[in-house]
């Protein structure tokens, strides 16, 4: 966009009584705004305040252990122990956002169940805000189990791959 028309679209801005405007041409794109005088001011909340100290003398209270904790004596369950997954090193989730298996609907899956990867090697992709995040492994050996199917949203810390 050449600059004679960025500076007809500002005099198109300044008669009229809009505040923002923004124009797209192909790949090219320009926004334009105002403070336009007389608009309500923006007000900020004030920041909550603090939790009040405990009383002096008080006892700390310590967490209970949860079932599983008694349980393992603290330690992290073994892969398989009631989550369905065969035993193996689980790759999780880095992020909120949606697992693709492939680069594009009409290409090949990165992966299959009983391929031989590597460390470093993608596995699959999560789009998370516009971004494609590759999600590679971080142990070498065989895929022993894909988790979740392409086209699925997925949570922080899940599950994705089984690598044995």
């Amino acid at each position: 966009m050449d600059l004679r028309k960025i500076k007809k679209l500002i005099d198109l801005l300044e008669e009229s009584n809009l505040a923002e405007l923004e124009i797209k041409e192909g790949e090219e794109s320009v926004r334009l705004s105002r403070n336009i005088t007389g608009a309500a001011p923006v007000v900020y909340a004030p920041a909550p305040a603090a939790a009040p100290a405990p009383p002096r003398g008080a006892e700390p209270v310590m967490p209970m252990q949860s079932p599983v904790d008694a349980a393992t004596g603290g330690r992290a369950p073994p892969a398989d122990a009631g989550n369905g997954l065969p035993a193996g090193h689980v790759v999780k989730s880095p992020m909120v956002g949606t697992f693709y298996a492939s680069p594009a609907p009409d290409k090949p899956a990165f992966v299959a169940v009983g391929q031989s990867v590597k460390a470093g090697d993608t596995l699959g992709i999560i789009e998370a805000m516009k971004m494609f995040n590759p999600i590679e492994a971080d142990a070498s050996g065989t895929l022993l189990a894909i988790v979740c199917e392409s086209g699925q949203p997925v949570e922080f810390d899940q599950p994705l791959f089984v690598i044995g």
